[in-house]
C-alpha cells in the first residue's frame, strides 16, 4: 500500500504534517478528512518494488539516520503492544503516528507495508541495515521462529536501554574535562596570538637583552601569530589522514592495536568490548540462536579488529567441538575473569545467565574506571594549565623586574 506524506490544517487552523498509507491520494484525503484534518498537500513517498531493489534506493536508505533512543523506545512500545495481543501490523500502525522523526515514520510505514505484502518482520527489517543492527534483525528472526517475538522485543529494548545508559554515563563523565581542555586551548591560543605580541613590542623597544624565558615566549608567540593557519591546516590534514587510514583494513588493525596497548585506555576499551560481547552473546543464545551463528554475529559488534579476530578464531575452534571458554582462552585476548566465568557457565549449564553476569560486571567496571580516570584528569589539567600560565606570567614579569632594578 502506498505511503503518503502530507501537510494539513486541523480544526484550529494549525498546520500539521505526517504520513498516512492509503490506496490512492484521494483515499488518503478522505481518511484525513475523516479525522477532522484538511490536507493542503499530499505526495507519495512509498517505494515501488523496482525502486526497492535499485542501488539508488539503497543509497537513499543509507542516508536515513535514526537515533538509538528512538529505536529503543519503538522496540519497547512494540513489545508492549504485541504482548497485549495486538497483531504486528496493527501494533506498527499504532506506533507510526507517535514517532517524532519523519524519516523513521517512513521507514516504519514501509516495514509495515512489507509485512502486509507477506514478508516476515525480520525480512522487512533487513532492508534497513543502516538503522537496525544485525543483532537486532537476527534476534527478531529467532523470536518469529520460536513464537516468542514479544519476549525478544523486550530483551532487545533492555539491551539498547542498558547500552544507551552506559554511553550516557561515560559521555557525561567526560563532558567536563573535554570542555575544560577546549576552553584552555582557546585561551592559550588567544594569549599567545594577540596579548603576548603587544606586550613583547614594549620589551623590544628597551633595546636590552631579554631573559631566556621571555625570549622563548616571544618566539612561540611570533610563530603562532605568523603560522596559526599552517597549524590549523596540518591539524586538519592529520585528522583527515587518520580517518582515511582507519577506513582501510591495515590502518584499522594498527589503530585498534595501538588503542589496546595504551595504558589505562586500552583496559577500558577491552572491558567495554567484552561487556558488549557478553551482553549480545547471552541474549542471542537465550533466544534460540545457535552458538556458531551467535559468534558470527557478535564478532562484528565488539568494535575492535583484534578482538573480532579472536572471536573468529574461537568460532573455528567451537566448530571443531571445543568449548567457548577454552576457545577464547587460546586467543589470549580476553580477560582471565571473563574466561573463568564462561567456563563455570558451561560446566553448570547456565552459560546464557553467566554471559549476562559478565556484561553486568564489566559495565560496572567500565563506569568505575571512567569515573576514576576523570577524577585524575581534572586536577592534571588544572596543573598543566597552571604551569603554562605561570610560565607566561613569569616570562612577562622578569623584564619588568629588571626595569625596576635599573630605575633604582
Amino acid at each position: 500500500m502506498p505511503v503518503y506524506e502530507y501537510t494539513a490544517l486541523n480544526t484550529r487552523g494549525k498546520t500539521v504534517s505526517g504520513i498516512i498509507d492509503a490506496e490512492s491520494a484521494q483515499s488518503a484525503r478522505q481518511k484525513l478528512r475523516g479525522t477532522d484534518v484538511y490536507p493542503v498537500s499530499i505526495k507519495e513517498t512509498h517505494q515501488t518494488s523496482v525502486e526497492k531493489t535499485s542501488w539508488l534506493s539503497g543509497f537513499s536508505r543509507s542516508l536515513i539516520r535514526v537515533k538509538p533512543a528512538e529505536i529503543s523506545m519503538m522496540t519497547r512500545q512494540l513489545a508492549t503492544l504485541v504482548g497485549a495481543g495486538f497483531p504486528l501490523v496493527s501494533a506498527l500502525d499504532t506506533l507510526i503516528p507517535y514517532t517524532k522523526s519523519q524519516g523513521f515514520k517512513r521507514v516504519l510505514a514501509q516495514i509495515k507495508d512489507a509485512i502486509v505484502e507477506g514478508n516476515s518482520f525480520a525480512a522487512a527489517l533487513s532492508g534497513y541495515t543502516g538503522i537496525f543492527s544485525p543483532v537486532y534483525i537476527n534476534m527478531v528472526r529467532a523470536g518469529e521462529s520460536s513464537g516468542t517475538l514479544e519476549i525478544v522485543l523486550d530483551r532487545l529494548a533492555d539491551i539498547t536501554e542498558k547500552q544507551q545508559a552506559l554511553n550516557s554515563r561515560i559521555k557525561s563523565a567526560l563532558a567536563y574535562p573535554v570542555l575544560m581542555a577546549l576552553i584552555g586551548i582557546l585561551v592559550l591560543f588567544f594569549l599567545l596570538t594577540f596579548i603576548v605580541p603587544s606586550i613583547a613590542s614594549i620589551f623590544s623597544d628597551m633595546g636590552k637583552s631579554l631573559p631566556m624565558p621571555t625570549q622563548i615566549l616571544i618566539t612561540i608567540s611570533n610563530f603562532f601569530k605568523s603560522f596559526w593557519w599552517i597549524i590549523g591546516i596540518l591539524g586538519a590534514g592529520a585528522l583527515a589522514a587518520l580517518m582515511q587510514a582507519r577506513k582501510t583494513e591495515k590502518g584499522r588493525y594498527h589503530w585498534d592495536r595501538t588503542l589496546l596497548r595504551m595504558p589505562g585506555i586500552g583496559i577500558l576499551i577491552k572491558k567495554l568490548a567484552v561487556a558488549r560481547f557478553a551482553r549480545t552473546m547471552g541474549s542471542l543464545l537465550e533466544n534460540g540462536v545457535t552458538m556458531l551463528s551467535a559468534l558470527d554475529i557478535v564478532q562484528n559488534i565488539v568494535g575492535n579488529v583484534l578482538l573480532s579476530q579472536a572471536i573468529y578464531q574461537a568460532a573455528e575452534e567451537v566448530g571443531k567441538g571445543q568449548g567457548l571458554g577454552a576457545s577464547l582462552a587460546a586467543t589470549d585476548r580476553f580477560p582471565g575473569l571473563s574466561i573463568q566465568m564462561i567456563l563455570v557457565g558451561e560446566q553448570s549449564g547456565e552459560l546464557e545467565a553467566m554471559l549476562n553476569k559478565i556484561a553486568d560486571v564489566y559495565e560496572n567496571e567500565v563506569e568505575a574506571t571512567v569515573m576514576s580516570l576523570t577524577s585524575l584528569l581534572e586536577p592534571l589539567m588544572i596543573l598543566v594549565m597552571a604551569v603554562v600560565v605561570g610560565f607566561i606570567v613569569l616570562s612577562i614579569c622578569l623584564p619588568i623586574f629588571e626595569m625596576n632594578e635599573l630605575i633604582r
